[in-house]
């Protein structure tokens, strides 16, 4: 590390986007940081995955939330995110959360119906105890 290593220099004050094209263009550039960090992800963190595999890990997440709408909901995101960009660069995580969190996939796998039998629940089917139905 250089004698002018800061970790706050990856942080960012949390604001509000004025509107949607701001709040786009604030999605692009985050994007973009991680797009440019993958290699540095990868290198160092000691993955034995090619950078391509950790770009199209995280274009997923991107895509995870592409139709939110939601103004507010979109500046958590934005938040969220450049925490964990920043967590991510300044190596303040483990080499498993970086496998196991960042680079999952964000859909739970579908249950077929004899699974969600077996399981003995079928979380679609569940009427909560206080609801007064009979």
């Amino acid at each position: 590390m250089s004698a002018f290593y800061s970790p706050a220099r990856l942080a960012v004050p949390t604001r509000q986007s004025l509107n949607s094209a701001e709040a786009r263009q604030r999605v692009l550039k985050l994007y973009r940081e991680w797009y440019r960090g993958a290699p540095d992800i990868v290198s160092s963190y000691e993955l034995n995955i090619p950078v391509s595999a950790a770009r199209y890990a995280l274009r997923q997440r991107f895509e995870y939330n592409r139709y939110v709408t939601d103004p507010k909901a979109i500046d958590v995101l934005i938040t969220k995110s450049q925490m964990e960009f920043q967590e991510t660069m300044n190596h303040w995580k483990m080499r498993d959360h970086v496998l196991g969190i960042l680079l999952r996939p964000q859909q739970r796998p579908q249950k077929s119906f004899m699974q969600k039998f077996i399981e003995g629940r079928d979380e679609e089917a569940i009427t909560p105890a206080a609801s007064g139905i009979v």
